[in-house]
């Protein structure tokens, strides 16, 4: 396929790489041009404008939040305003429910198709192709975007028609995510205080109760300390446990826990916790117990 791409980070430039190997005409616009050049030798083709990435049967947008995502499609020479009839803007971005509903309509009203298809995945995952989708949109649009996913992600799941659906899924999966974090962390703080070792403890609980990956990749940051560089940075959890409320407000669904960790993204970020991989709230139960050092 002919595809734009929009955002060049540490999920972006993975996903990108992965388009080109599979045989993908890929033109890629970043507000940095630097983080282009790697990916030119590679075979994609730099974009001077958002405008430039619009002219193919897609465009991907792979940015921060909502901010980010808007600044780029909406205005004179942004997405909307650039994109061919008929063709797709696939928002992979985690966004808000509200902005993904007002991209529909967008989109819609100017005879354009848009699909939400939001991953799950750490930026090892996307450089391996190993991210989850979750993709949401009419089924034509879904469906003539496989070929981009494939190229990108181990597995796709389509959720439904209205692409808010994939929004929220993966809003309500990043919440999960956040709470299993915190819960090791307290967990993690009550067996180190008392003097068991926390490496045996996590090998424990990764080979008997809870097997899954969340809990040895979290857990393995935690116990390693290892916040450094982040792979997906605190701000941006706080920002997704923010978007949770906000759409549980809309729908009238208390999430108190979804409050908690709100306040605990909070104080990481109020002690300096900005430049941290997200998974750092999950040391601040230690910290609570005077445990700093465990």
């Amino acid at each position: 396929m002919k595809v734009g791409f929009i955002g060049l980070g540490q999920m972006g430039s993975g996903m990108v790489a992965n388009l080109l190997r599979a045989g993908h005409e890929v033109t890629i616009y970043n507000r940095t041009p630097s983080k282009a050049q790697r990916l030119v030798e590679q075979g994609a083709r730099a974009a001077s404008e958002v405008a430039d990435a619009c002219r193919g049967d897609a465009v991907v947008t792979m940015l921060a939040d909502d901010g980010a995502v808007e600044s780029v499609v909406v205005g004179a020479k942004g997405v909307i305003a650039s994109l061919g009839k008929g063709a797709i803007h696939v928002s992979m971005s985690t966004i808000s429910v509200a902005l993904g509903e007002r991209l529909t309509v967008a989109h819609a009203n100017a005879g354009q198709r848009f699909v939400a298809a939001p991953v799950f995945g750490r930026p090892e995952m996307a450089a391996a192709a190993k991210l989850f989708i979750v993709a949401a949109g009419a089924p034509d649009a879904v469906d003539a975007c496989q070929p981009l996913f494939a190229a990108m992600g181990q597995k796709t799941f389509p959720i439904g028609d209205q692409p808010k659906a994939a929004n929220l899924v993966k809003l309500t999966g990043n919440f999960l995510i956040a709470a299993v974090i915190e819960g090791l962390g307290e967990a993690m703080a009550l067996v180190g205080k008392a003097g068991v070792d926390r490496r045996r403890y996590l090998d424990i609980l990764t080979s008997t109760l809870f097997t899954a990956p969340v809990y040895r990749t979290y857990g393995d940051l935690i116990v390693e300390h290892r916040f450094e560089p982040p792979g997906f940075a605190a701000p941006l959890g706080h920002k997704d446990i923010r978007l949770a409320l906000a759409a549980a407000e809309t729908l009238r669904v208390p999430m108190p826990f979804a409050a908690v960790l709100h306040d605990r993204f909070l104080t990481l970020l109020a002690h300096g916790g900005e430049a941290l991989d997200w998974s750092a709230i999950g040391q601040l139960a230690a910290k609570d117990a005077g445990q700093e050092n465990q």
